[in-house]
C-alpha cells in the first residue's frame, strides 16, 4: 500500500485514492506473492525451517487457510504466528472509533453501519499499522466464551438505559475486536472443548453469535493455533470437529544438526558484547553444548514426548558465559577462556527444562544433567578423534597409554577452576602427550583453543573410564584411573 494513504481522513478521499479493500487472507497471499517475486527474505529469524515448515507455510498462506502449529515445546511455533504481521499492508484504513476495526467500505457493525449512513463519504477514517494488527491468547482452563467472542454488558446498557435487546449492549471479546487482523491461540489442547465448539462457526462461516442476539458479524480474520502433540500431556485435546476446519496442519521440529542449533542459539541468547570479548568461546565449546541437547533427545532418563526446548541451549550458553565471567571477578585476569569446567555452571539451565521419566527421578535432575554432559563429550570426542576402541588398542602401546603412564608418574595433578589463565595454561601444558595427540589428530587446531582442546581430552577419557577425576576444594584432580583402584 502507499504510505502516503494515511494522511487521507474521510471514506470520500479513500474512494478516490483509488483504495481497493480486501480480506486478510488476501492481504497475506498477495504480499506473499510479492515477497516470492522480488526474491525478498521471508519469516526472518526462523532458523531450520528452510526445506520443511516454511514451504508448507507459504503453501497454506497461499491457499487462504487458518492454520495449526503442531510441535513440541521451544520449536518456534509462537515466533512464526508472529512473523505473519510482515505479511500484512503496512497501514490498513478502518471507520474513525470502531471497535472491531470496521472496514469504511463494508462495515459490519451496528456503529459503523450507521456512521456510515449518517455520513456516506464524509465518514471519518483513522489507520491501524501491522504491528497493531496481532491478538494473542493463551489457552488456560479460565478462559471463556465471553472473553474470546463477547458478552451483554449490563453496565453499558444502564449507564445508556438500553434494553437487554439492544444490540449496543453487547461487550465483544477479543476476536470481534480482532477483525481484520492475525488471532493466536496458544495451546489450543487446553482450551475446554465448550470453547473449542464457539470457535466453529467463526472458522467455518466467518460469523459469531453473542446471547442469543440474531447479530450476524461476518468477521474477517487469519487463525493460527499452535499446540502440542495430543498425547503431550493429559491436560486435553483438539475436539475433531475443529480439527477439520482448520486448513493446513503443520509439523514443526528440532534442529536436525549442531549448526543449525548453534545459529538458533547464537541468535537468541542474551549477549554482552564487551563481555564476549573478554570470553573466548571455543568451537568445539559451542558445538559441546549443543551435542546435550541431542543427548537429551535421546535420553532413557527423560521424557522425549514433553520435549527438549530450544531454550535450555540459549540458556545453558548464557550460564556458560557468566561462569567465565565469575572466574575474571575472582581471578582480576583481563581476558579468559572457556573451560570444560566451566559446564558445571550449565547444569541449572539443563534440570530446569527436562521432564525425567521414573529412571530420571531415581537418578536426580543434578545426576541426569551430568550423564547428558558426559554423553555429549563421549560424543564429541569420538567425531574429533579416532573411536575409543581404535585409540585404545589392547596390548599395543597408544596415545592414550602415553597420557595415563603420564599420570602414573605425576600423581595428584590439579586444575583449579578459579586460577588465571597463565598458571592454568602452565598446569595443562606440562602434559606433554596431551600436545602430542593433538598434532596427530587435530593438527589444524586454532591456537586459541589448544588448552582448552587439551581439558576437553582429559573430560572425555574420565568419561571413557581412562583415567579418574575426583572434585577438590577449588577445582578437579585427574590420576590414572588403576592407581585409584588399588588405594
Amino acid at each position: 500500500m502507499d504510505n502516503t494513504l494515511k494522511n487521507i481522513s474521510t471514506l470520500g478521499e479513500l474512494k478516490n485514492a483509488g483504495f481497493k479493500s480486501k480480506t486478510i487472507k488476501d492481504e497475506l497471499r498477495d504480499n506473499l506473492i510479492l515477497k516470492l517475486q522480488k526474491k525478498e527474505p521471508i519469516f526472518k529469524g526462523i532458523i531450520g525451517y528452510e526445506t520443511t515448515v516454511i514451504p508448507q507455510l507459504q503453501r497454506a498462506i497461499l491457499s487462504k487457510h487458518n492454520i495449526n502449529l503442531l510441535g513440541l515445546r521451544g520449536q518456534a511455533k509462537t515466533r512464526i504466528a508472529r512473523s505473519l504481521v510482515d505479511l500484512l499492508d503496512e497501514w490498513m484504513p478502518i471507520i474513525e472509533g470502531s471497535e472491531i476495526n470496521d472496514d469504511p467500505f463494508n462495515p459490519i457493525s451496528m456503529f459503523g453501519k450507521q456512521l456510515l449512513a449518517e455520513k456516506g463519504d464524509d465518514t471519518p477514517i483513522s489507520w491501524i499499522h501491522r504491528t497493531n494488527r496481532f491478538f494473542e491468547k493463551l489457552a488456560t482452563p479460565d478462559v471463556t466464551v465471553a472473553d474470546l467472542i463477547g458478552d451483554v454488558d449490563p453496565i453499558k446498557a444502564a449507564n445508556l438505559k438500553l434494553s437487554y435487546a439492544d444490540e449496543r449492549v453487547i461487550h465483544y471479546g477479543m476476536i470481534p475486536r480482532a477483525n481484520r487482523c492475525i488471532f493466536v491461540i496458544n495451546e489450543l489442547p487446553d482450551l475446554q472443548a465448550r470453547i473449542q465448539v464457539a470457535l466453529f462457526n467463526i472458522l467455518q462461516e466467518g460469523d459469531i453469535q453473542i446471547r442469543g442476539f440474531q447479530v450476524r458479524l461476518n468477521l474477517n480474520l487469519q487463525f493460527v493455533f499452535t499446540a502440542n502433540p495430543e498425547d503431550y500431556t493429559n491436560r486435553g485435546s483438539i475436539v475433531t470437529p475443529l480439527k477439520d476446519r482448520i486448513g493446513s496442519q503443520i509439523l514443526t521440529h528440532y534442529p536436525i544438526n549442531r549448526k543449525i542449533a548453534k545459529k538458533i542459539t547464537a541468535q537468541e541468547a542474551q549477549s554482552n558484547n564487551a563481555l564476549e570479548e573478554r570470553i573466548h568461546i571455543p568451537e568445539v565449546a559451542l558445538e559441546l553444548l549443543e551435542q546435550i541437547g541431542f543427548e537429551a533427545r535421546t535420553s532413557e532418563y527423560i521424557d522425549v514426548k514433553s520435549g527438549i526446548s530450544a531454550r535450555m541451549s540459549i540458556t545453558a550458553y548464557e550460564n556458560l558465559i557468566s561462569a567465565a565471567e565469575l572466574r575474571l571477578l575472582k581471578s582480576g585476569d583481563q581476558h579468559t577462556s572457556i573451560r570444560m569446567s566451566d559446564f558445571l555452571g550449565v547444569i541449572p539451565a539443563i534440570t530446569g527444562k527436562v521432564e525425567l521419566v521414573y529412571e530420571g527421578e531415581q537418578e536426580g535432575a543434578e545426576g541426569v544433567a551430568l550423564l547428558l554432559i558426559g554423553g555429549a563429550i563421549k560424543s564429541l570426542f569420538e567425531e574429533y578423534f579416532l573411536t575409543i576402541k581404535k585409540l585404545s588398542k589392547p596390548g599395543q602401546y597408544d596415545d592414550i597409554d602415553a597420557i595415563t603412564e603420564w599420570f602414573i608418574n605425576h600423581p595428584g595433578f590439579e586444575l583449579l577452576n578459579d586460577s588465571t589463565n597463565e598458571t592454568f595454561t602452565e598446569a595443562i601444558n606440562e602434559i606433554s602427550p596431551l600436545t602430542d595427540m593433538l598434532n596427530k589428530y587435530q593438527p589444524n587446531t586454532d591456537s586459541k583453543d589448544l588448552i582448552f582442546m587439551k581439558e576437553f581430552i582429559l573430560w572425555a577419557l574420565v568419561e571413557f573410564k581412562k583415567l579418574d577425576k575426583k572434585q577438590v576444594e577449588d577445582g578437579y584432580e585427574f590420576e590414572d584411573n588403576l592407581l585409584r583402584r588399588y588405594e
